[in-house]
Order: structure tokens, then sequence, then C-alpha cells
């Protein structure tokens, strides 16, 4: 039997890979590009198509870890290891995921009227919560024992986790700034640059010599911290990258004068 989950993740999947194939033909793909992922054609915009593709594929990836752990179904895991009954658990903790999805909607509308490339960070957004917040109500259900649901979900998702957070953050802080930097002015973009050094140092500086802060705590100050690099970089993509003069056209406008 399929369980619930396992079904609707699959549905997911494959509507997502319909529409990865409509969107190559739509931006350029030829034959049977998007369906063979390029091996008979081209597949028109890559950066949309990978990502279109990629999402399907971890849809379906999801529906066969579903399937393996029969949902978190209590009836199906007591039957895999001889009991009556599973004990139930209800979830423990606070979730971020909620504010997170919401944040993902405001710059994929964002993104639709201002800068394309918020658009597709708020698409990468939402799939990021869809993963993390389904993996997390599932753990929570997994035993009946909260330490022992935090460890399933630990090493199931940390692998993953870490790497593609890292990779995401250096981008976001990287792209936010640069579009920040570049808006400002050449004096600006100095000031603002030591203003942030000295933000991050102090920063640094506080959760160093507080060693004992509620991880609740940290978690909302790295939140904030994001929302607020992320906010700077809407702003100054929406705003527009300054003049820039080539030296050698300042140099006839200097002979000019």
């Amino acid at each position: 039997m399929i369980t619930t989950g396992t079904k609707w993740f699959f549905g997911l999947g494959v509507v997502t890979l319909i529409l990865a194939a409509a969107y190559g033909w739509t931006t350029g793909g030829t034959g049977l590009g998007p369906v063979s992922v390029g091996y008979k054609g081209g597949v028109g915009d890559h950066f949309g198509y990978g990502i279109l593709l990629a999402a399907g594929l971890l849809s379906i990836a999801q529906g066969v870890v579903l399937a393996a752990w029969r949902d978190a179904n209590p009836q199906a895991q007591a039957e895999l290891v001889h009991l009556d009954t599973v004990p139930s658990v209800r979830p423990v903790g606070v979730s971020y995921w909620p504010a997170i999805a919401a944040f993902g909607a405001g710059l994929v509308v964002v993104g639709l009227v201002a800068v394309p490339l918020l658009f597709v960070f708020g698409l990468i957004v939402l799939g990021i919560v869809l993963v993390e917040w389904t993996v997390q109500t599932w753990a929570d259900h997994a035993t009946g024992d909260p330490a022992t649901n935090a460890r399933i979900r630990n090493r199931l998702m940390h692998p993953i986790e870490f790497p593609v957070g890292g990779v995401l953050a250096v981008a976001v802080v990287v792209i936010s700034f640069s579009r920040v930097f570049l808006a400002a002015s050449k004096d600006g973009a100095v000031i603002g640059a030591g203003v942030l050094a000295t933000v991050v140092l102090v920063l640094g500086w506080v959760l160093a010599a507080r060693p004992k802060l509620s991880a609740n705590v940290v978690v909302g100050l790295v939140l904030v911290a994001a929302i607020a690099v992320i906010g700077l970089g809407v702003a100054g993509g929406v705003a527009g990258e300054r003049e820039f003069h080539k030296v050698g056209e300042q140099e006839e406008e200097g002979e000019h004068g």
C-alpha cells in the first residue's frame, strides 16, 4: 500500500518534471532535449530548467523515503518491531519553517516585479522549506522518544544541510552585498564595508562572550541577520547600479573640458 505522503510527493515530482520539460521547450529547447536532459537536443534556459529538474527529482526521492519508512505510520511501525502499539508523541520545539516559507513567498513576489534573480532565490527558499518542514514533521512522529526523533532527523539531514547551507549562505551574502555596494556611491561603498565589518566583529564577540546562550536566541539572531542582508540586497537590486566611468572616458571628458 502506497502511503498518502508518498502519493503526494510522487505526484509533485511528476508534475514538476513535466513543468521542467515544458519550460525547456518554451525557452528554446529542441527535440527531445528537455525530456532526455540534454542528451538528444537543447534544454533551453539551463538555470530554470535545472532548478525544476532538481525539484522534481528531489520530490520523487522524498516519496521513496516516505515509502520506505511507511510515512511514519504507527501501525506499520508496530508491525515492523512486533509490538501491539507504538507510543505516540506530540511534536516538540519551535518550527521556524512557516516564517521562512512566508519570506520565500515574499521574495518570489518581489522578484516577479523587480529583480528576476530574487524570483529564483524565492523558489529555492520554498523548495528548501518544503523538504525541511516535511522531514521535521515526519521525524517528530517517528518514535515515542523526542531525543531519538532528533537523532533520526539529524542523521538524515545534516550531511545535506551543512554543505548546501554553507554554499547558499556564501552566495546570498556575496550577491546581496554586491548589489548594495554597486548601488552605493564610491565613498558610500567603502563606509558601508567598514560598518559591516564592525557589526560582524561585535556580534562575533558577543556570541563568544556568552557561550551559554540559548539555541533559540542564536537561531533568532541568525534569522534576523539573514533577513537584514537579503533586505539590503533587494533594496540595492531595486535601486540599480550606479553609473561607472571608464578611465579612457574620463580622460576624454577632461580633454574636451
